[in-house]
């Protein structure tokens, strides 16, 4: 009994040490207490007590004593790390440097702070905000016939661009002095995912200009003057930008564009004056075949050093007329036939005068610094709130849809198959907008987080593109025939534009998350990096080696951490919350803190054993990212719970979002242990990740049955599942129609459960109109109540239907 008391003092020790991140000295102290405990208490031998003394000495002697530590493990470590560091280019460096970080290095470090996150303020709307979403976008809604835009018109109508820049729609992000609408980050989610739930098309219309382009890059990097001439322009749509980075032999690695400008004089209003002669080829550029101002990224040279002395100036940014001699406007693409404005451009010998670089000449050779700065911001609202709001329509319909149509005389929806796809549809969105809000407000409070934007941009359109399918299997045939009436299909069919764009969601999970996270969110990494770049060696070993001890201290507190939580199960890990509803919650917290701590420990670990080699692991690094993602959702489920006021509606969908990302966590530390180059080092990681094995299941399929019961019920939680998007009042409009004929089917369900349980069940042999007249005649039903049902029962068959088009037809498009 005596040697448990002593052991679990020495965990509680541990316990304390780890939860306070402990120096180095603390650790040693708290490793000799045990070790001189247990023997004297008898709990180990002499001979084993003598080996763990040893092994103590020759490890942490070196450690305390500052030149044998240098000679024996700093010097060697630095030359090492010297040789295998890989050498990083400017453009590496910038997309590294961009942006912030903010809760990800929480997650990342083994340490989370709950207090920074609960206490970050929830996005609002301001009184002119809400106006906007409730005037101008409900009338832009109503005005979108996505059948029309897509199969006749093959583009918005020109009713509908003009409203759109009457009301500004291109200038949500410019400020009020210079004509636009200064809107928030939340604002302007709220604008692009009311629209997505309505038409693709006009969805990417609206983000792009507010997106990464023109004026963002005037507002953060131009001059006075390119802000006064072009912002006002582009608020009203007078100047429709887009904005040209991906070429042919340029995509998704742009820093290498070979589209190139040099240096000279040219003729400019009458004038010779210095600009850059440039050529290029791009495609992709959306808005392109209907700009006026093309913004280009190109790389600029200097080799008669009109400008200075250097040749190589780097990648440049320009504003460039469409009308420009030498400008070329080519076709259109055709994207999956959603029908927004997208295609090809060139330049040949087209001369750019210095005063369209963007911020003039100092700019030049800034421009890739511009793009990922602003990228680390702009990729955190226009995809995540498209995907977002294609979610929620996906959730609106399925459960109207699955609560409507009937099989076997049973709502589609009560089947066990449809709950499970509808389960992931409802779960996945209300965690996507919970990911959505808790990055808006981060970005309303200036942070640009640029690894919190690229987690939402890839898990929420791959999110979005799970709900789409989901949605597309529970309508069966009515999801797949295309016409006036198919609400569901142009949206399913465009999913794969959110996943290339603003870097495509496989380079985005296995090159971006991690890679960029482990240099940013790292608390040494990145400092440990430049001191092994240093040109002084002595100074730059001196540095390595007070970072080196440090870090020991960190990597020794969070694999701690990882053993005794994970040992525990988690109930040794922190949780934030208390009172009220918290114990419903309190353990989603625990087991978060838990991985926390394992995902820093096995970074570290990977990244001293793989070193460079680790950016080439690019599943590894794709496990990793799912780790770091899936606790960002997780967190932001839990953030919005607490702002709500920790509904007890609401606890089925925090249950099923927590427990699928924690699964989604386990499962991913385990496919990194399991597939680690060096078994030996798994082995370790196993231990103190996984000590009792892997104990988490993904959610239950109770769960998925409440969830799918909130989808097809009208009420508060349906509400907050749908929140945001457009609900038109018209039942002859395909959404409108729906919800019309759900209301009518939950009236109508009494009645027709009240006929079934007396024997009287429509059969086929008759008209449904002529079965009930008979009970309308035999005073089973009432007048009314027989209007109910027929009424019911038109707009059921209404919903159902699909369109259909004479043989031989050809199509618009």
């Amino acid at each position: 009994m005596q040697w448990i008391v002593v052991i679990g003092l020495i965990l509680v020790l541990l316990v304390l040490i780890a939860r306070v991140q402990a120096p180095l000295m603390n650790w040693t102290v708290g490793i000799v207490v045990p070790l001189v405990i247990l023997p004297m208490m008898g709990v180990i031998g002499f001979g084993l007590a003598l080996l763990l003394w040893v092994l103590f000495l020759l490890i942490f002697v070196p450690l305390h004593v500052d030149e044998l530590r240098l000679k024996w493990i700093t010097e060697p470590l630095f030359h090492h790390m010297k040789k295998s560091l890989p050498t990083m280019s400017e453009t590496e460096r910038s997309a590294l440097e961009a942006g912030n970080v903010w809760w990800d290095a929480e997650l990342f470090q083994g340490k989370p702070d709950w207090e920074m996150l609960l206490n970050t303020p929830a996005p609002v709307l301001t009184d002119e905000e809400e106006a906007f979403l409730e005037g101008p976008v409900e009338t832009l809604c109503s005005m979108l016939d996505d059948w029309e835009i897509t199969h006749k018109l093959n583009d918005l109508s020109p009713e509908t661009w003009k409203f759109i820049k009457a009301n500004k729609f291109f200038g949500m992000i410019i400020p009020k002095k210079y004509g636009g609408l200064e809107f928030s980050a939340y604002a302007h989610s709220q604008v692009v995912q009311k629209i997505a739930s309505r038409s693709v098309t006009a969805t990417v219309t609206v983000m792009v200009p507010n997106s990464l382009g023109p004026a963002e890059l005037l507002m953060n990097y131009g001059t006075e003057e390119q802000k006064n001439l072009l912002l006002p322009k582009l608020a009203t749509g007078e100047e429709v930008p887009c904005f040209a980075l991906t070429g042919p032999d340029a995509g998704s690695d742009a820093g290498a564009i070979p589209d190139v400008g040099i240096v000279c004089k040219g003729e400019f209003q009458g004038k010779k004056v210095l600009g850059f002669r440039i050529n290029w080829e791009k495609r992709y550029i959306t808005l392109g075949p209907v700009a006026t101002l093309l913004g280009l990224a190109f790389h600029a040279y200097d080799p008669d050093h009109l400008l200075g002395k250097k040749d190589d100036l780097g990648i440049t940014c320009a504003l460039i007329p469409t009308k420009a001699k030498g400008v070329k406007i080519g076709r259109r693409h055709n994207p999956l036939d959603s029908a927004f404005q997208n295609g090809p451009n060139w330049g040949k010998d087209v001369f750019v005068p210095l005063d369209w670089i963007i911020g003039g000449q100092e700019q030049v050779g800034n421009g890739w610094r511009m793009l990922v700065e602003r990228l680390a911001v702009g990729r955190g609202i226009s995809l995540p709130s498209m995907s977002t709001g294609g979610g929620k329509l996906a959730t609106y319909t399925t459960g109207a849809y699955a609560r409507i149509r009937k099989q076997f005389r049973l709502p589609i929806g009560k089947f066990e198959g449809v709950e499970e796809a509808m389960a992931r549809i409802g779960g996945l969105t209300y965690m996507m907008d919970s990911a959505r809000m808790l990055t808006l407000s981060a970005l309303n409070q200036g942070e640009r987080p640029s690894v919190v934007t690229a987690i939402v941009k890839y898990y929420l359109t791959e999110g979005m593109r799970q709900a789409a399918n989901d949605a597309m299997d529970v309508h069966g045939g009515r999801g797949i025939c295309l016409g006036p009436s198919n609400y569901l299909g142009r949206f399913y069919q465009s999913v794969p534009v959110g996943i290339t764009v603003e870097g495509a969601n496989i380079l985005t999970r296995t090159m971006i998350i991690f890679g960029q996270g482990a240099m940013r969110c790292h608390p040494f990494v990145m400092r440990e990096m430049d001191a092994l770049s240093g040109e002084d060696e002595e100074a730059s070993l001196k540095t390595f080696d007070a970072l080196l001890v440090d870090h020991m201290a960190y990597v020794i507190g969070n694999v701690s951490r990882s053993f005794v939580y994970s040992l525990s199960g988690g109930y040794l890990a922190p949780s934030p919350v208390s009172g009220k509803g918290s114990g419903e919650v309190s353990g989603y917290y625990r087991q978060l803190a838990r991985f926390s701590a394992s995902f820093a420990a096995i970074a570290d670990v990977s990244l001293l054993v793989l070193g460079g080699a680790l950016k080439r692991k690019e599943k590894l690094s794709g496990r990793f990212a799912d780790v770091l993602g899936y606790m960002y959702l997780c967190s932001s489920v839990l953030k919005r719970f607490e702002d709500a006021g920790r509904p007890e509606g609401e606890l089925p969908l925090v249950h099923w979002s927590c427990q699928h990302a924690l699964y989604q966590i386990q499962e991913a530390l385990h496919g990194i242990i399991r597939h680690f180059p060096v078994r030996v080092i798994g082995w370790k990681l196993r231990a103190w990740t996984f000590p009792l094995g892997r104990h988490l299941n993904p959610p239950s399929d109770y769960l998925g049955h409440q969830i799918a019961n909130i989808m097809m019920q009208p009420g508060d939680e349906r509400s907050v599942l749908i929140d945001g998007i457009y609900f038109p009042d018209d039942s002859s409009d395909i959404i409108g129609r729906l919800e019309h004929t759900l209301t009518l089917t939950l009236q109508s369900d009494e009645i027709e459960n009240r006929l079934k349980k007396s024997g009287h069940v429509f059969q086929p042999s008759e008209s449904y109109d002529q079965w009930l007249s008979g009970l309308k005649s035999g005073d089973i039903i009432s007048k009314d109540e027989a209007a109910l049902l027929s009424e019911a029962q038109r707009a059921v068959r209404e919903v159902i239907m699909i369109d259909d088009f004479p043989a031989g037809r050809k199509r618009s498009r």
